[in-house]
C-alpha cells in the first residue's frame, strides 16, 4: 500500500502540484467552490496511478491545485463511497496521498438528511463528532506505521480549535449554522422510517453516507479536520415524504453560498 501511495503522489508532483497546506474534499452538490480558487492545476482521477473513479453523476472526479484565501490548497471535486464498490482503503486512498504531498489540515464537506428536526433544509451542520455504521474502519488490515498508531484515539477527530472558527465565522456571517453528531450509512439506498428512529436513538443530527472513513485516515495521519454537512432534507418518520434527488441536490446548491463563504474564511485563518 505504501508503494502505491508513493507512486500516486510522485506522479501528481511531476504535474507541477507542489507542497499544498490544505486539502478539501467535496460532497454531492457542492463543487462550486472551485470558482472561488484560482486554479493553476487539473487532473483527472483515472490519470492518476492507483485513485479510484468517481461514478456518481454529481461528482466531478478532478483533483485541482491552485490558491484560495492565498493558501495552497488541494481540492477533490468529487468523492468515493462504499456503495460505489469500493473498499475503505480505496475510499479513503486520496487522504493518504495528499497528506504525503504535504496538506496539515482537510475540510470535509458532505450533503446529509437532518435527523433532528430543529435543523433547515439548506442549512449547514459543523460536525461536531461521528457514529460509523459504514461495514468496516479503514484502518483494518496491516497497520501503516510509517503514518500512523495502530490503535488511534478518537475522542476528537474534528479540531475544536477549527470548530470555534467556524462558529465565529457563521455568527458574524449570520449564517444558519448548527453543530452536531454526523452518522455514516451504507446507502445508496436512503433510510426507512425505522432506520429514522434508530438512528435518532442512536444520537445522531444528521445522516449521509460518506466522510467518516476519510476523517479516521486524516486523524491517523496527524491532520486536523473540519467538516461540514449541508442538510438537504428532513428525516421525519412520522412525517415522511419519498425522497427526490432533485430537490436534495437542490437545497445542496441553496446552501452552497453559505458553505463557499465559511470554508474561504476558514482557510484564511489557517
Amino acid at each position: 500500500m505504501i508503494d502505491k501511495i508513493k507512486e500516486a503522489a510522485s506522479y501528481i508532483q511531476t504535474h507541477g502540484i507542489i507542497a499544498p497546506e490544505i486539502g478539501i474534499i467535496l460532497g454531492t452538490g457542492l463543487g462550486n467552490l472551485v470558482s472561488q480558487v484560482k486554479v493553476d492545476i487539473t487532473l483527472d482521477y483515472g490519470d492518476i496511478p492507483y485513485f479510484p473513479v468517481s461514478t456518481v453523476e454529481t461528482h466531478m472526479g478532478k483533483l485541482m491545485y491552485g490558491e484560495l484565501s492565498g493558501k495552497k490548497v488541494l481540492i477533490m471535486n468529487g468523492r468515493f463511497h462504499y456503495y460505489e464498490g469500493y473498499n475503505m482503503q480505496e475510499i479513503t486512498f486520496p487522504v493518504r496521498v495528499m497528506k504525503l504531498l504535504g496538506i496539515k489540515y482537510l475540510l470535509v464537506s458532505n450533503a446529509a438528511g437532518a435527523i433532528n428536526l430543529n435543523m433547515q433544509k439548506a442549512s449547514l451542520m459543523i460536525i461536531d463528532d461521528h457514529i460509523n455504521m459504514l461495514p468496516g474502519n479503514p484502518l483494518v488490515g496491516k497497520n501503516l506505521d510509517e503514518m500512523g498508531p495502530r490503535f488511534l484515539d478518537m475522542s476528537r477527530p474534528y479540531d475544536p480549535a477549527l470548530i470555534e472558527i467556524m462558529e465565529k465565522i457563521a455568527k458574524k456571517n449570520k449564517l444558519k449554522v448548527s453543530k452536531g453528531v454526523y452518522v455514516a450509512w451504507i446507502g445508496p439506498s436512503l433510510e426507512t422510517r425505522a432506520e429514522y428512529r434508530f438512528i435518532k436513538v442512536m444520537g445522531a443530527d444528521a445522516v449521509g453516507m460518506s466522510t467518516v472513513p476519510e476523517v479516521i485516515v486524516a486523524h491517523h495521519m496527524g491532520i486536523k479536520v473540519a467538516a461540514v454537512s449541508v442538510i438537504t432534507d428532513l428525516c421525519d418518520p412520522d412525517n415522511i415524504e419519498p425522497a427526490d434527488i432533485n430537490e436534495i441536490i437542490a437545497n445542496a446548491g441553496k446552501a452552497e453560498r453559505d458553505l463557499v463563504l465559511l470554508f474561504k474564511e476558514l482557510v484564511a485563518t489557517l
